[in-house]
């Protein structure tokens, strides 16, 4: 007979958060197609007019175009990393305290080296996670940076000219191109694990990873979630106000 739980029903990531997830992986989609193909662009052969057959700059108007609302998205995201609750905080992502640190090689036992099975337990994301995270964001910076530090040759917009600098830096627009092109891989390799370390975690847990990002709500035994309340490792513990004191009752007089 299998035995019951008692979960809890806990609202984990805000609709902002859920947004931004889904703006920023259609962006890196877009953005991934449409770089590789300028990197690699094919020789099609067409017997029209060729200002009839301007794809090639369809597909850089298009990455370009993505570029802004990947910067904007961005953007949007550090500021909600103060707006937000604490699963979304800044805080997380920075190794801050010594909880944050252990908890690393408990979550490397379970999903690296397959030597225990017993899962760890967070409302929001793991310490590896949150670090990874952390690297990607750098990893986003470099590329918004380097792309239109790439871009600004060929626009007569102000905004690109501000990254501009970045080329004499890598020393030509080609060698930062190579290091732009390289980036969009580790994006790759990235979306591969990520993925599935979701369906991995969502089986071994069971707290709803896959579907809170879609609702925003996971689940999970009411004393579990109460001790990762109290401990927040995943998030710095909310701060309660204190109650009001009670006046107290005046002698009765005789």
């Amino acid at each position: 007979m299998n035995a019951s739980h008692d979960y809890q029903r806990v609202y984990v990531w805000e609709q902002p958060v859920r947004w931004f997830h889904w703006i920023n992986a259609a962006s890196i989609t877009a953005l991934g197609v449409t770089g590789w193909l300028i990197a690699h662009p094919p020789g099609l052969l067409n017997a029209g007019e060729a200002s009839g057959s301007f794809w090639f700059g369809t597909v850089r108007f298009v990455h370009f175009a993505v570029g802004y609302v990947f910067l904007a998205n961005f953007a949007f995201r550090l500021y909600w990393a103060f707006a937000g609750n604490k699963y979304a905080s800044w805080r997380n992502f920075l190794p801050l305290r010594k909880a944050q640190v252990r908890q690393i090689w408990d979550v490397l036992k379970v999903d690296i080296m397959q030597s225990s099975d017993k899962p760890v337990h967070t409302l929001g994301h793991n310490s590896v996670a949150y670090f990874t995270y952390a690297g990607t964001g750098l990893l986003t910076l470099f590329q918004i940076v380097s792309g239109f530090a790439l871009y600004a040759s060929m626009s007569s917009s102000a905004f690109p000219h501000l990254f501009a600098w970045l080329v004499p830096v890598f020393g030509s627009e080609q060698n930062l191109r190579l290091f732009h092109y390289a980036a969009l891989w580790a994006f790759i390799v990235f979306t591969l694990i990520h993925i599935y370390l979701v369906f991995y975690h969502d089986y071994v847990e069971g707290h709803g990873v896959m579907s809170s990002i879609i609702g925003g709500w996971k689940f999970m035994e009411k004393h579990k979630a109460a001790a990762e309340e109290a401990h927040g490792i995943s998030a710095f513990p909310e701060v309660k106000a204190a109650p009001p004191p009670v006046p107290a009752k005046p002698h009765a007089t005789r």
